[in-house]
C-alpha cells in the first residue's frame, strides 16, 4: 500500500503545476516550496514537520511582500551538510540553498554556533515522549511495552547511524521502560541489520515508519507521540497508537528543538523567528501534540 501524503507547503499549490511524485520515495516529500521565488529559506529537522508547515503557511499569509518560503524538513544530518556545502541534492537534481533560519535539537545547533554559522539559539518546542504505532485494529494485540519482548514481533526503529538523535531518544525510552519493568529488550543491542526483530529506517523515519507498517514489513513502530498523532489523524483508517504502559503517558525522554538565525537572517529571518516564538504558533504546536517553549 502506498501512503498518499497531504500537501505541505507555505504557499497553496498550483493545481496546474506538473508533478512528479513516487509515493514510496523519500526524495521529495521533505522539500517544500519554490526555491527560485522564495525570499525565505528554512532548514528544520523533520519530526515536527506537520506543525511547522501550518506555522509557515500562517506567517506567509500575514506578509504581503513574501512570495514563497522554501523549507526542508529532513533529519539533521542532511540539513547540516546542506548548510555547510550550500547544496541540496534530490536524486539527480541539485539545488543551491542557503537557509535564513535553522531549527533542530540543541546538540545539533551548538556545534554550528561554535563554528560561526548561527547566532543566538532559542528554545522553540519539545515533544511529549514516545509511543507505539500499530496497524488499525491492532491485529497482534500490542497493548503495552511488555509486548515488545515477544519473540518474532518485528519492531521499526529509526536508524542509529543516519538518524542518531531520534534513535537515541527512542532507545533511551525503551531502555528506561525495560529497566523499570524488568523486560528483555536485548534487541536494542543488535547492530543494524543483525536482528530479524528490528527493522531500521534508512534515512527519514517520520515517513518510513508508517510506510513500513502499511507494507507489512513491521508489526509496531516506535515513534514520538506527535508523529503518531499525525499518522492517526491523516490516515485514520490505517493506524492507531498505543502507550508504553496501559493508560499511560508517552515514555520519556521527550524530544526538543531550538531555533537560530543563520547569519543576520536576511530580510525575513528575524521576523519569522519572532513569529515562531509567539502564542499563535504555540497554539499550532499544541494542536499537533507538541509543547511550546515557555
Amino acid at each position: 500500500m502506498q501512503l498518499i501524503w497531504p500537501e505541505e507547503a507555505a504557499t497553496p499549490p498550483n493545481a496546474d503545476a506538473a508533478r512528479l511524485v513516487q509515493a514510496r520515495s523519500n526524495i521529495c516529500l521533505d522539500f517544500h516550496g519554490d526555491l527560485r521565488r522564495a525570499q525565505l529559506v528554512v532548514f528544520s529537522d523533520g519530526n515536527h514537520h506537520m506543525a511547522l508547515a501550518e506555522a509557515l503557511a500562517l506567517f506567509r499569509a500575514r506578509q504581503p511582500g513574501l512570495v514563497d518560503i522554501f523549507y526542508a524538513t529532513t533529519p539533521p544530518r542532511v540539513i547540516v551538510q546542506a548548510l555547510k556545502s550550500g547544496e541540496l541534492r534530490l536524486g539527480n537534481l541539485a539545488l543551491s540553498a542557503a537557509p535564513h533560519v535553522f531549527i533542530s535539537p540543541l546538540a545539533v545547533l551548538e556545534p554550528l554556533r561554535e563554528e560561526g554559522y548561527l547566532r543566538e539559539l532559542r528554545p522553540f518546542a519539545s515533544g511529549r515522549g514516545s509511543v507505539m504505532l500499530v496497524r488499525k485494529g491492532n491485529p497482534l494485540r500490542i497493548v503495552d511495552a511488555a509486548d515488545l519482548a515477544r519473540a518474532g514481533l518485528r519492531i521499526f526503529l529509526s536508524n542509529p547511524v543516519t538518524e542518531r538523535v531520534s534513535y537515541e531518544a527512542y532507545a533511551a525510552a525503551l531502555r528506561g521502560v525495560a529497566a523499570a519493568r524488568g523486560l528483555d529488550f536485548s534487541f536494542l543491542d543488535a547492530a543494524p541489520g543483525a536482528s530479524a526483530r528490528v527493522v531500521h529506517g534508512e534515512c527519514i523515519h517520520h515517513r518510513e515508519a508508517p510506510q513500513c507498517l502499511a507494507d507489512g514489513r513491521a508489526d509496531v513502530a516506535i515513534v514520538f507521540y506527535h508523529l503518531a498523532l499525525r499518522y492517526v489523524r491523516i490516515f485514520p483508517e490505517l493506524f492507531e497508537m498505543v502507550a508504553f504502559a496501559t493508560g499511560g503517558e508517552p515514555a520519556a525522554p521527550a524530544s526538543s528543538v531550538h531555533l537560530a538565525l543563520v547569519g543576520d537572517g536576511g530580510q525575513w529571518g528575524a521576523r519569522l523567528a519572532a513569529f515562531l516564538l509567539g502564542e499563535e504558533v504555540a497554539a499550532v504546536y499544541r494542536h499537533h501534540g507538541l509543547v511550546p517553549a515557555a
